[in-house]
């Protein structure tokens, strides 16, 4: 029982990935309430005030000092201006966390939070202890970096919009590079995430060169990339599925991002409103459980699966399917038996060997979702410091 508690709090982007999404409706609002957006944080450090709209992406709004978990480390919280994904401005926040005043190496990590309350996000997850990830963070400090985590699923929690997600993490990083008391204004950039965590890191790395070409990003670490949700939620088929909330979740993250466009309403059935409500602000282990082993037919009417602007929103959120490509020197692994189809994330590495990028990527022999967290992440950071270092980055591209 211990070991299904911890892959229920660490397994992510599994066997029901995003299998609610083939079924999503694109529609006219109904009768019913449309996307049902988390409960507003309490905390008034989270809202922006009336200068978000004049200020640019990455400027600092507001930051405030945090008591540090870690002996001889500073903890610093910064909220900044960032753009969702119809280009609205947002308000977002980054912790940062630092050995000390720079200039050292900066790394922006983006934790998978897979969750659709605001309590989730790694802003509190740090400080609650529920944040897992945070485990590796004294062996990062020890190495002379800082250390920066996004709140990159931003103010709705909209799982699944890992472009948003991509965006918010190369606005943090300008927002700790423009914070003047961290003195990170000149210091290199490297990139890391796992499985939902490298949806946004994965977004970041390809958006990079058009949205934030000024920002020295030197390396690039990620892990069971799940590069296409919606491909891998058509080959789950109507089965029931152990982590089916993950994918019902996407759909209603997706939907918060994009209610012009999604709307659930007319297709689901009275059993898909009431999960939609019980899950609405909740983290990932009481999705987890309450999805467990229901499949798409519980909740969504069949069809519309093929509707067009439903199919163009996931694929603007796939890695597989954007035009835009990571430039920055890549470091990827993946499990040789996880749930997350490997394939899909070869075939994606593969272009960005074609368009030149040096990529190094390595499968853990065995291992699933979960096993290959671990061997891959250690691997992650040793490329990474050698990154910083200023080494020629390895390929196995072939």
């Amino acid at each position: 029982m211990a070991v299904r508690r911890s892959i229920r709090k660490t397994l992510v982007q599994g066997f029901g990935l995003a299998t609610a999404l083939v079924s999503v409706m694109v529609a006219a609002p109904a009768a019913h309430a449309g996307a049902i957006y988390p409960a507003p944080d309490r905390d008034g450090f989270y809202y922006a005030a009336g200068n978000l709209g004049g200020a640019a992406n990455g400027d600092v709004l507001n930051s405030r000092p945090m008591p540090s978990p870690w002996p001889g480390a500073s903890v610093t919280q910064i909220l900044f201006r960032s753009t969702n994904s119809v280009g609205a401005p947002i308000p977002a926040v980054t912790t940062l966390i630092s050995p000390g005043p720079g200039p050292r190496p900066l790394l922006s990590y983006q934790p998978f939070v897979n969750s659709l309350g605001m309590q989730c996000a790694p802003s509190h997850s740090i400080f609650d202890g529920s944040m897992k990830e945070s485990a590796a963070f004294p062996l990062l400090l020890a190495r002379g970096w800082a250390i920066a985590v996004p709140d990159h699923l931003g103010p709705d929690s909209a799982y699944g919009a890992a472009r948003m997600g991509g965006q918010i993490t190369l606005d943090g990083i300008r927002a700790v590079k423009r914070f003047a008391p961290a003195g990170l204004g000149d210091s290199p950039v490297g990139l890391a995430g796992y499985s939902g965590g490298a949806m946004s890191t994965g977004f970041a790395a390809a958006l990079a060169p058009d949205y934030a070409p000024e920002l020295p990003i030197v390396g690039v670490a990620e892990g069971g990339v799940p590069v296409n949700p919606g491909k891998m939620a058509i080959e789950a088929g109507d089965s029931p599925q152990a982590l089916f909330g993950l994918g019902f979740a996407v759909a209603i993250g997706m939907e918060r991002e994009y209610p012009a466009e999604i709307n659930l309403d007319q297709s689901l059935t009275p059993f898909g409103f009431g999960m939609r409500e019980r899950i609405a602000n909740s983290c990932v282990d009481d999705i987890i459980s309450v999805g467990a082993n229901h499949s798409i037919s519980d909740v969504f009417h069949p069809g519309m699966e093929n509707d067009p602007t439903m199919i163009r929103t996931m694929h603007e959120n796939a890695l597989e399917m954007v035009p835009e490509l990571i430039r920055a020197p890549l470091y990827e692994w993946h499990g040789g038996s996880d749930q997350v189809p490997l394939n899909l994330a070869m075939a994606t590495a593969g272009r960005y060997c074609a368009a030149g990028t040096p990529v190094q990527f390595d499968i853990i022999p065995g291992a699933d979702h979960l096993g290959a967290i671990l061997p891959g992440s250690a691997n992650a950071m040793n490329y990474l410091a050698d990154r910083f270092a200023g080494r020629p980055a390895p390929s196995n591209c072939h």
